[in-house]
This record gives structure tokens, C-alpha cells and sequence, in this order.
């Protein structure tokens, strides 16, 4: 059981951590101070990781084929927007660092102490693992189980409504991608001060891989929504991977920082709102896509 030993790092910190425990965390780190967000933050993360266990039981128990289709791809669905920017940012982030590409000294002077780095490294390699490990285990589930829905080519183009509706994403996701670009090249419109001042590789890695997902997303609405002969697993795919993604960082980074007390220089600006928002928004229109499509095999 990979997928269930990849959680155990992350188990264990969180568990420690509303124990009242203080590993990994440095002096001066705002995660010191008593506050009820950074509780209940961790308890709830402490709860999403638990549930890849169950989310392994169920992919590969018997019971688990009698699942109702709904309670296991909600957290699939979860698991893959949560553990795909990890995926694609962490390793891209060690190889800027290993070209020599990382943050200098200023930038990391300027950070306010947050996590000790092997904590990082601990959880993100975890967390790899495990969206390795569950996407071995899922995929063959699927095909068993719902198989057919995704055989053959893709199919008449939807109805007229779809794809205005796939447009819409695409459209959107042009916007929000570019500004995501622009901020990953050290664009500093529509930022606060402190993301001006603390701007790094590690930062442009993160912007270019939320500005890819969002492109993602819409590109797979579009093709479901265009039908043709081209064989309907990739861009299912894609569509999934990309809306996930977007849809549940999107959300992520809403929750963030909506829940602290930021100071001056660290208040999100209007276009920050604007572009998680947004995020979602491509999403939700992505996966409106993706449930019309599958609607539609179900009923041939």
C-alpha cells in the first residue's frame, strides 16, 4: 500500500502540530500564534489526507466496485486538482534550484519564516507518491467499472448550448492564464507588495503551472464540446485533470486568504480575487462540459 504509507509524513506533522507539538516550525513563523483558522486548517488537511486511505480501500476492496459512482469521484476528483500542481511545481521548482535558477539571498531575507525546508521536502515527495500511487489505482478501476463511456472516438459535436459553454472557458481561460504567465516572468501588475519584494523562481514555478491547468481545462472542454474522430480518452482526460486543478485551487487559495490576518503590504488586491475566482469559474464550466459529454455516452 504505497499510496497509504505516502501518508504518514503528513499524518504524523499535522497530528503533532494540534497535539500543540512545534516541529518543523521556526522561530517568528506566523503558525506560532494561537489562531482558530491555523486549527481548524489543520484539522480539516489532517482529514483530507486520511481520507486517501479510505480512497485506497474503496479502489481496491470488491465492496468497492458497489460504491455509488458519485461518493468515489468527488474525492477522486479532490484528490487529483489538490495533488497535480504538486506534481507538475515541486519537481519544477528543485530543477530551477538545481540550475542554479533558485531564489537568492534577498528574496529568502525578505520571506518571513513560515516552515523549516526539510518539511517541504518530506510532504511534497509524500504527496507525489501518493498521486502516483492513486492514479495507478484508479485508472484500472475505472476502466473496469465506467470503461465504456471513454471507447471510441468522441463522437457527434455537442449541442449548440455546450458549446457556447466551452467557449466561455476557453475565453476566460486565455485571461486568466495570461495573467498567471505574467506573474510567473516577474509581471508585477495586480500584485501586493509583499509578492512584489518576495518574487522568486519558486513563485513564477507556481504561477506557470496554475496558468497551465486553467489552459488545460478549457482546451479539453473544447474538444469534448467539438466531438470528431479523435479517440475520447485524452481529452476526458485533460478536461479532468485540468478542471480539478483549477477548480480545487481556486477554491484553496480563496479559503487561504480569506482565513488570515494579513498586513498591509500582504492584503490580496482586487486581481487576486479576480483571478482565483476565475479559476473556478473555468472549472465549473469545464466540468459542466465534461458531465454533458458523459451524460451522453451513458444514454448510447
Amino acid at each position: 500500500m504505497t499510496a497509504v504509507a505516502a501518508t504518514v509524513p503528513y499524518l504524523t506533522l499535522k497530528a503533532a502540530w494540534l497535539a500543540g507539538s512545534h516541529l518543523g516550525i521556526p522561530e517568528g513563523s506566523g503558525l506560532l500564534e494561537p489562531r482558530l483558522f491555523t486549527t481548524v486548517a489543520n484539522a480539516v488537511s489532517l482529514l483530507m489526507d486520511a481520507a486517501v486511505i479510505v480512497l485506497v480501500l474503496v479502489l481496491t476492496r470488491p465492496w468497492g466496485r458497489r460504491v455509488p459512482s458519485w461518493l468515489l469521484l468527488v474525492p477522486a476528483f479532490v484528490a487529483t486538482g489538490l495533488l497535480i500542481p504538486i506534481v507538475l511545481g515541486f519537481p519544477g521548482q528543485l530543477l530551477l534550484r538545481a540550475l542554479g535558477q533558485g531564489p537568492d539571498a534577498a528574496v529568502r531575507a525578505a520571506e518571513e519564516p513560515f516552515l523549516d525546508p526539510w518539511v517541504f521536502h518530506v510532504v511534497y515527495a509524500g504527496f507525489i507518491v501518493q498521486a502516483m500511487a492513486l492514479a495507478g489505482l484508479f485508472v484500472p478501476y475505472a476502466r473496469e467499472r465506467w470503461g465504456r463511456r471513454w471507447q471510441g472516438p468522441l463522437g457527434a459535436r455537442l449541442p449548440s448550448p455546450t458549446g457556447v459553454v466551452a467557449g466561455a472557458a476557453a475565453v476566460l481561460a486565455l485571461a486568466i492564464s495570461g495573467t498567471h504567465f505574467y506573474w510567473a516572468f516577474g509581471g508585477t501588475a495586480g500584485q501586493n507588495a509583499a509578492q512584489i519584494a518576495q518574487y522568486s523562481s519558486d513563485a513564477g514555478v507556481v504561477s506557470a503551472v496554475h496558468g497551465t491547468c486553467a489552459l488545460t481545462a478549457a482546451v479539453g472542454a473544447v474538444l469534448l464540446a467539438g466531438g470528431g474522430a479523435r479517440r475520447a480518452r485524452w481529452p476526458l482526460a485533460i478536461a479532468w485533470t485540468g478542471s480539478a486543478a483549477t477548480l480545487c485551487w481556486g477554491m484553496w487559495m480563496l479559503a487561504a486568504i480569506g482565513g488570515g490576518d494579513a498586513g498591509p503590504d500582504e492584503r490580496t488586491t482586487t486581481a487576486g480575487y479576480l483571478i482565483y475566482a476565475g479559476q473556478m469559474i473555468i472549472a465549473l464550466l469545464t466540468t459542466a462540459v465534461l458531465g454533458r459529454f458523459l451524460t451522453g455516452r451513458r444514454a448510447a
